[in-house]
């Protein structure tokens, strides 16, 4: 806008040489292509796009109001219509000699004089802006259907042509379409970024620049071409999705199914039945199970989310449609390695399955239940989420505890019976989720689920004990002595647990406390000045300290070291020293942070 201000009366002319058609003018966002003839007002052509004025025959691409323009240009070509050619006249400062210009020229042109720009508009669209330096652009011929598009490392097929910017023709249009996977290089690099925005029966031109025209298989290096109009019809693609993210988990789509990625997947709670064939990733491709074969010729039925397929399986199911035909490779660890294993499946074994997601039942909803029918529910849902806890697959049951937690916010007691019922099973539900946390080794967050159940009850025993459990591990042991201390204040008969925990606490507490004086014994026993290595009697300590008593003397031993330091210690070697000890202390837990 600011650039607008520089223009006054008589600093751009324009004269149509031949009239458009159309009605429609360009207008911001639209990419132009036109010639560009620039002449003295005597006639002498200082620059050209036209191979009969020394140009190469490629007309200018740009967007406008995103490429870099001359001003004269950016205003003029807005009022032109296809087809049409125009005489512009500009004042230097409406071209090249214009103060903080974008565009820069070599210093023999004429950029301080007044200039004649012939311009041909030879056509102008919208056009999606794929690469931030516009080097990718793309212009849509016919929508595609639906909207998922393909990324790496999906299987494509397309048909493709390919000319230069000036017309010169780069890749003819084959007898079979083009197949190639995305990410793999077989394609240039903008083609393959334009694809990637392109969805199933999609028509577009992808045009290509600069660094973005890559050499591979499919085009090689073409001397003197500068840019490509790629013409493209995306005829398919398979999707291969790369579940882990590591090329170890990879789900190949063989048939579509029905409805739309993602939206039609099943959920987490689904009912699924599905057909599959697994076989061993070995040179046979040996096939241990086959549910038309093994299972009468009856599907398997199961619950998404329980545990009881393999973790491998069970995550590329829930990203199949109703009907689809997928073939998964699986490493050990996410196929039977961690899952009860078929006898003919050897320890350590890579394998594929073909799966079929014949149909899928969502999962119910508490619509029209009644309190006493939701608790019912909640019960067969809090029950697997404890067989899941004892089976140490933590992160699934975490997930059943919190889709109740969910589902509570939209549950309404109606007495004081289902009230107190409500609460405490909500707590309840709070705190196995803190026990879930705590087993996955996230004591922040299992404290975080601790206190939203003794904001509400101060007192409540259960919530003091893991909580004071989750400081333990976490080494805040001031933190965790005093939630167990108050335990046994509000409840006696909890008495026996919290000592039992307490004197874990304090065992727990000189270990930390012995392995820091064995780190840093001798530290401090020599004159300022002198550095002894720590760590040097760790292995003399360790033959002689085997029980709780010499635990506790390490305690006062290591006390002694550090009054010792305070008493002889110079104030310019303390300055020096006490970052790296305490970087050491953190190190060892102890630091006294607070974990919240």
């Amino acid at each position: 806008m600011h650039r607008k201000k520089k223009i006054v009366p008589g600093s751009l002319m324009k004269a149509v040489i031949r009239p458009g058609g159309g009605e429609v003018t360009p207008a911001d966002g639209d990419q132009v292509i036109y010639h560009c003839t620039i002449r003295t007002l005597d006639g002498v052509v200082v620059q050209s796009t036209r191979r009969e004025f020394g140009g190469n025959g490629a007309p200018i691409r740009h967007v406008l109001g995103k490429s870099k323009m001359i001003l004269g240009l950016l205003e003029g070509i807005p009022t032109m219509l296809t087809d049409e050619v125009a005489m512009f006249k500009m004042k230097p400062e409406m071209h090249y000699g214009e103060e903080d210009c974008p565009v820069s020229v070599d210093d023999r042109f004429p950029k301080d004089s007044e200039l004649h720009f012939e311009i041909e508009l030879i056509d102008f669209s919208k056009v999606k802006v794929i690469s931030e330096d516009l080097g990718v652009l793309k212009k849509v011929i016919e929508e595609g259907q639906g909207w998922e598009t393909p990324r790496e490392p999906y299987e494509v097929k397309a048909w493709i042509s390919a000319r230069s910017g000036e017309g010169k023709m780069v890749l003819s249009r084959a007898k079979q379409p083009v197949h190639f996977t995305l990410g793999k290089s077989e394609i240039p690099k903008g083609l393959e970024m334009g694809i990637g925005t392109m969805s199933r029966g999609e028509k577009a031109v992808i045009y290509v620049t600069g660094q973005h025209i890559t050499e591979t298989p499919l085009i090689s290096a073409v001397e003197g071409v500068e840019e490509i109009y790629f013409e493209v019809e995306l005829v398919h693609f398979v999707q291969v999705r790369d579940v882990l993210g590591d090329g170890r988990l990879i789900k190949r789509r063989i048939r579509d199914g029905r409805g739309e990625f993602p939206m039609d997947c099943p959920l987490h709670d689904s009912l699924l039945r599905v057909h599959y064939k697994g076989m061993l990733l070995n040179g046979a491709k040996t096939v241990f199970y086959d549910t038309k074969v093994d299972n009468h010729g009856q599907p398997l039925e199961f619950s998404s989310g329980e545990g009881l397929v393999p973790e491998g399986f069970e995550m590329c199911v829930r990203l199949m449609l109703p009907g689809e035909l997928a073939v998964v490779t699986c490493p050990p660890e996410y196929a039977y390695d961690k899952f009860q294993r078929p006898a003919n499946v050897p320890e350590g074994a890579h394998i594929q399955w073909e799966i079929e997601l014949l149909e899928f039942e969502m999962p119910k909803d508490w619509t029209g239940f009644n309190f006493r029918q939701i608790m019912e529910d909640v019960e067969k849902i809090k029950g697997t989420g404890n067989r899941l806890f004892k089976e140490g697959k933590y992160q699934l049951a975490k997930a059943k505890y919190e889709k109740v937690l969910r589902e509570f916010k939209h549950v309404n007691p109606q007495d004081d019976d289902e009230g107190k019922e409500f609460s405490d099973t909500r707590n309840l539900l709070h705190l196995n989720v803190a026990a879930c946390f705590l087993k996955m080794g996230d004591c922040r967050k299992s404290i975080e689920e601790c206190n939203k159940v003794l904001d509400a009850n101060p007192i409540h025993v259960k919530a003091l004990y893991r909580r004071g459990m989750a400081y333990m591990t976490a080494g805040d042991f001031e933190e965790a002595r005093n939630d167990l201390n108050k335990m046994m204040s509000i409840d006696k008969s909890s008495e026996p647990t919290a000592k039992a925990a307490l004197l874990k606490l304090k065992r727990e507490e000189q270990e930390v406390h012995r392995r820091a004086r064995n780190q840093y014994k001798g530290l401090f026993d020599k004159n300022p000045g002198e550095i002894s290595e720590a760590g040097v009697g760790e292995r003399e300590e360790s033959a002689t300290e085997n029980n709780n008593d010499e635990h506790h003397q390490d305690l006062v031993n290591n006390e002694q070291d550090m009054q010792q330091v305070a008493a002889r210690t110079r104030l310019s070697f303390m300055s020096g020293l006490l970052p790296k000890v305490k970087r050491l202390f953190a190190a060892v837990g102890l630091n006294r942070c607070t974990i919240l």
